[in-house]
């Protein structure tokens, strides 16, 4: 897996583009990842539901869960699903909307200066084997490419939106992932 600083673009991960990001604000060094998990329906896999929410294309008439994000304009710059296919939908130079209302050590508006990886999963199931790996070496990229990137600025979505968010949740594996990743 090989960054591309060119495009922003991840070698080895499907290219599927979001309309749903924007510039960073000038002078910003991305030095911060955020984990995330979803799944569409919630604690159901498959189906390409998170493309089509991070593309404006879901369906609110597929579930009945979708018509109540029908509004939603959000993004992630990668996603691996349960199978550890990478899909990156926003360059990492761009903003991907991903973040929402948040804070990190005193800075406000954490989509400026994180990358965000949405895992398929949920807060009540353990994650696969295949998608630490991926994410494992897709960090390691990421830190190559950005040395601000450090292991200390890695979080949950619920770190930094705690009164709002619990992802990726007690099934992910800090622990096992940091090892892995070697901190």
């Amino acid at each position: 897996m090989r960054l591309d600083e060119g495009t922003g673009i991840v070698s080895g991960a499907d290219w599927i583009q979001s309309p749903n990001c924007d510039d960073r604000p000038p002078g910003i060094t991305v030095d911060t990842l955020v984990i995330h998990a979803m799944s569409l329906p919630p604690n159901s896999f498959g189906g390409g539901h998170v493309a089509r929410l991070f593309t404006n294309r879901l369906d609110p008439d597929a579930h009945p869960y979708f018509a109540g994000i029908r509004h939603l304009r959000v993004s992630a710059h990668f996603f691996i699903d349960r199978q550890g296919a990478l899909t990156q939908f926003v360059p990492v130079g761009k903003r991907a909307w991903h973040a929402g209302e948040s804070r990190f050590r005193g800075r406000d508006a954490v989509n400026d200066f994180s990358i965000g990886v949405e895992l398929e999963g949920c807060d009540n199931r353990p994650f696969e084997a295949v998608q630490y790996a991926v994410l494992t070496t897709l960090t390691s990229t990421l830190m190559s490419a950005y040395p601000a990137l450090t292991p200390d600025r890695i979080m949950g979505h619920s770190d930094i939106a705690p009164e709002r968010k619990t992802d990726p949740g007690p099934g992910f594996d800090w622990r096992r992932f940091l090892g892995e990743l070697g901190s």
